[in-house]
């Protein structure tokens, strides 16, 4: 994506927004946040039994706020700190069951307007080639 505006936090400084916008009990499941750059912001999960559903694997509901939380960094790391970002839209494909072990969250900017943002992330497992989910996802920017 051409002329993103330049981003607005390190990776530190984004990762202590995300934590401090959320309470401590649902941080578990956000995933971690691993890298930031122009256009693009990739979160890693690991799953605990918590978010096991039967079968087995994790949940569905996990995989789609980890999508939803990866966009918003993706977002946010070129708007600041606007806790207001709201996401309008999440579409997603699940292509695999998702196995309790880590899982990486990538979510490029496809669009990023005045008032609104539109990303995919995909989520996957081992390798790029493995992919678990694979979402688009529309943020509304006040």
């Amino acid at each position: 994506m051409s002329s993103l505006p330049p981003l607005q936090f390190d990776l530190d400084g984004l990762a202590a927004f995300i934590d401090e916008s959320f309470p401590a009990r649902a941080r578990p499941a956000l995933g971690r946040l691993v890298t930031i750059a122009p256009g693009h912001a990739r979160l890693l999960l690991e799953p605990d039994e918590d978010m096991v559903r039967p079968g087995g694997i994790v949940s569905g509901p996990v995989l789609m706020g980890l999508v939803d939380v990866a966009a918003w960094a993706a977002v946010l790391a070129h708007v600041g700190p606007v806790a207001m970002a709201v996401t309008h839209s999440l579409n997603m494909a699940f292509l695999r069951a998702c196995a309790v072990a880590p899982v990486t969250a990538d979510a490029r900017l496809l669009r990023l307007g005045r008032r609104l943002a539109t990303i995919d992330v995909r989520l996957w497992q081992e390798s790029e080639d493995r992919l678990v989910a694979q979402s688009t996802v529309g943020y509304a920017l006040p």
